[in-house]
């Protein structure tokens, strides 16, 4: 999963999630202000490989505020996959499912279990988006459901062109600037995550960066 760097250049360019997670601090507030406000649906946010959701609190807080009833997985430590796991996610998306279709946020092998969670039951599904999660050679996404894979060039654990989803109906790619490490606090990120949540199923369309994100998004 890791690409071909020297481990001291992956160390050196991960180290920026922690600025990242400074600019998120500061950049909350003001993005909270502007943003669209949630709908109030349910949003199951998954960690990556070794993470926990300790790892996702920040975006999980951050989407909270902004009206989504956020929760995170609860099965502990992400070692990859197990029956277990899939019976747990299983299970949390039944009981979240009672008040509509659940969307799906998914931090790198958290973004593969999102996946695989929305083919199991598409009709509790209603979006997933994927954050820097290995997606190539994988099989295709849920069909009918919108699929937004989150990527960027600078991600020093996850190849960003193993991030890029095939083309097809409700599926894009969105980049962003950051390390791998920090999309979880990560301005750029939250914007899209935001931007995506607030889109209806049925109206959806591809992601399109407001200019006013400039300083964050790369711009067309």
């Amino acid at each position: 999963m890791v690409e071909q760097h020297a481990w001291p250049t992956v160390a050196l360019r991960e180290a920026q999630a922690g600025p990242e997670f400074v600019s998120f601090a500061l950049a909350a507030g003001p993005l909270l202000k502007v943003l669209r406000r949630g709908d109030g649906h349910a949003v199951l946010v998954l960690p990556g490989l070794g993470a926990s959701d300790a790892s996702t609190v920040p975006l999980r807080w951050f989407l909270g505020r902004l009206g989504y009833r956020t929760f995170g997985w609860g099965l502990g430590t992400n070692r990859g996959f197990s029956r277990a796991i899939d019976d747990g996610l299983d299970r949390l998306l039944s009981t979240n499912y009672e008040h509509g279709p659940v969307s799906l946020v998914g931090w790198s092998l958290g973004g593969v279990h999102a996946i695989e969670l929305a083919r199991r039951r598409p009709d509790a599904v209603r979006s997933v988006i994927t954050l820097g999660s290995p997606l190539l050679g994988r099989r295709h996404p849920p069909l009918h459901i919108p699929t937004t894979s989150v990527y960027s060039q600078r991600d020093a654990i996850v190849t960003w062109r193993r991030s890029l989803l095939p083309e097809g109906q409700l599926r894009e790619n969105v980049e962003v600037r950051g390390s791998h490490l920090g999309l979880g606090h990560n301005p750029a990120v939250a914007v899209v995550v935001a931007d995506r949540l607030a889109q209806e199923p049925e109206t959806w369309k591809p992601f399109r960066p407001p200019q006013w994100a400039g300083r964050w998004l790369p711009q067309g």
